[in-house]
């Protein structure tokens, strides 16, 4: 027992260790998903989550101990933000067909995302810096972490928040749909992308390619304009 105590001292204290149980985490998760045949609740993500916390509970790691690890997939998600600029110009045509339904759907989904985010958490009488962490929920991480740490949020619950919401989104888009009869894939695509971002998105190329083309176009518009109407919003509902 010693020996083996010892032996993981070593192991949770090199960097590599987490981002291995990461990587491995999602690779056993995305297995799954696709043995349940990428049912809406056979998440990739969720499952990860549910695979690696009780790993970092039963060793008593916390996260800075687990992000320091993990942290180059972090660093990853800057450059996937910038690369959302493929799907814009890849669809360019059909963007340019359907600006003005295009742009309308935008400032509709990005207010109403973050606005119904404060005015519940006033509300709810939540503290001031819970408000501004959930303020930018909705747009991709990078971005949202960002904007979180401009008006005086805390980033790392804003980093909880956006993946609870990208799941919830990623797992509720498809029966709402149906539900609501919308069967247009541009519809439910871009929906989704402003709704739930990246994790939303990629739910959305696994249902459809359009559907997944015009979220990861919502997406990458969602992320700028969030940038831009989150702090107004602040000033303005604080």
């Amino acid at each position: 027992m010693n020996a083996a105590a010892d032996l993981w001292s070593y192991l949770s204290a090199t960097p590599l260790t987490w981002l291995t149980v990461t990587i491995l985490a999602y690779l056993a998760a995305d297995a799954a998903a696709r043995a349940l045949r990428n049912a809406p609740w056979a998440n990739p993500v969720l499952f990860s989550v549910l695979l690696i916390a009780p790993v970092l509970w039963a060793t008593e790691t916390d996260y800075a101990a687990y992000f320091e690890g993990a942290q180059f997939i972090h660093f990853l998600l800057g450059p996937a933000t910038v690369a959302l600029a493929l799907p814009l110009w890849d669809n360019r045509d059909m963007i340019k067909r359907s600006v003005a339904p295009i742009l309308l759907a935008l400032f509709v989904g990005s207010f109403v995302a973050a606005g119904s985010a404060i005015l519940l958490a006033r509300a709810f009488a939540l503290p001031t810096e819970v408000i501004l962490s959930l303020a930018p929920k909705s747009t991709t991480a990078p971005v949202a972490l960002g904007v979180s740490e401009a008006v005086g949020g805390i980033p790392t619950l804003t980093a909880v928040l956006v993946i609870l919401t990208g799941v919830i989104g990623a797992v509720t888009v498809t029966p709402l749909m149906n539900m609501l009869r919308i069967s247009d894939w541009r519809a439910r695509g871009f929906a989704v992308g402003v709704a739930a971002h990246g994790i939303g998105t990629a739910r959305a190329f696994q249902v459809n390619e359009v559907a997944g083309a015009y979220a990861g176009i919502a997406m990458a518009l969602n992320a700028l304009l969030t940038s831009l109407i989150v702090p107004a919003l602040v000033r303005w509902f604080m």
